[in-house]
């Protein structure tokens, strides 16, 4: 699986993003797409996902701002950020995971930087 993120930049404060990750590749029947970020200075975190089966989970400190969303058929997901903040600041990785064989596997993409000015 091939992971091909874009829509990154910079913003000011309050401001909206929208970020949008294309998978290629194979495509794994029970999977999850999703997004996380790492932080200036800090581990990844996990930011919003969304399984085949429809299930969407968010991060709490996104809950409510952000938005993510898939295109089934043209294996896409999305990211509609709102009301940014600083903290939001970070490089955000596209996420795709999947049963791969009798293991859970995971494959990246290769990150977009959002700042967010204040």
């Amino acid at each position: 699986v091939q992971l091909q993120a874009s829509g990154g930049g910079l913003v000011q404060a309050g401001g909206s993003l929208t970020l949008s990750c294309l998978a290629s590749g194979r495509n794994y029947t029970n999977n999850a797409m999703g997004w996380y970020r790492q932080p200036p200075g800090k581990e990844r975190e996990f930011v919003a996902a969304c399984a085949n089966g429809g299930g969407i989970t968010y991060a709490d400190s996104v809950r409510g701002r952000f938005a993510i969303s898939r295109d089934f058929a043209k294996n896409t997901v999305d990211l509609q950020m709102n009301n940014l903040k600083p903290e939001d600041t970070g490089i955000y990785y596209c996420n795709y995971a999947a049963v791969v064989g009798l293991n859970w596997s995971e494959f990246w993409g290769q990150g977009t930087q959002v700042t967010v000015s204040s």
